[in-house]
């Protein structure tokens, strides 16, 4: 069954996007069934992915307001090996019409139940707010993922996350765990991103990723090209970054069935 990632920063800027649409692409890349559910009515994973988000027939919003499946709403994106839930403008709406719905915050949870069993992955790309969007996707969720940008303000921000994925697993999933806190846009001739890096790995020790997403172009590049920077520039640093994220996640997950299998 498909281990379901949410990747979340009520912050902006600090890569999410980026995160999702590249580490599914090498997830795919490592022969991984991945799909990338795009929750942000921005629609960037949804572009950056090569699909035009106004011209979908059906859209996360669809899916969320119970009138189109999971399921009909799949775009596969064969160049990248991926398939993607779209999300444009209308995702907007849903945030008001959920408010009065009954049982709004499990929405995401049911539909993903249904295609579960397709894929080994399932990222949900969050919009960068705490909303009723993003505990859909904390519901649903069995890991959050939380891209950091290695500066003062990024800590702050990180203890409001922190306590809204506590009172997620207190109430409705305890299921949900912190899968893993990644540095993005890393400068290591920056004095404040390496102490910021220091501090996070004292403070969260395994939890903090080893893999570090550095500052570069081709990453900054890539979606304006509908592509993943696997597929633009696949030895770029920013590439070979997100690749050796994949495998490091594929490890451990690897160790954590091994240790279930032998308990």
């Amino acid at each position: 069954m498909g281990k379901i990632i949410a990747v979340t920063n009520q912050k902006g800027g600090v890569g999410k996007t980026t995160t999702c649409v590249n580490l599914a692409a090498a997830l795919a890349a490592s022969r991984k069934r991945v799909l990338l559910v795009d929750m942000d009515p921005q629609g960037n994973a949804t572009v950056g992915s090569g699909i035009d988000k106004d011209a979908v027939d059906f859209s996360g919003y669809h899916v969320l307001m119970e009138r189109a499946t999971s399921r009909d709403a799949l775009v596969p994106v064969e160049s990248a090996g991926y398939s993607v839930l779209p999300a444009n403008g209308d995702l907007t709406a849903a945030e008001v019409e959920l408010l009065e719905a009954r049982g709004r915050e499990q929405r995401l949870r049911l539909e993903l139940a249904r295609i579960r069993n397709d894929f080994d992955y399932i990222l949900i790309d969050c919009p960068p707010s705490l909303n009723i969007l993003t505990v859909n996707a904390l519901v649903a969720a069995h890991g959050v993922l939380i891209p950091i940008q290695c500066e003062y303000y990024a800590l702050e921000g990180l203890t409001a996350l922190l306590n809204t994925v506590r009172r997620v697993q207190q109430t409705v999933n305890k299921e949900l765990a912190i899968e893993g806190l990644l540095r993005t846009m890393y400068d290591p001739r920056n004095n404040l991103a390496t102490q910021v890096g220091a501090q996070l790995v004292q403070h969260f020790g395994d939890q903090v990723y080893r893999t570090v997403i550095p500052r570069n172009v081709r990453l900054a590049e890539a979606p304006s090209h509908g592509i993943p920077a696997l597929q633009y520039d696949r030895t770029s640093r920013g590439a070979v970054a997100y690749m050796a994220l994949a495998s490091e996640i594929l490890r451990r997950d690897r160790r954590a069935a091994m240790a279930a299998a032998s308990e």
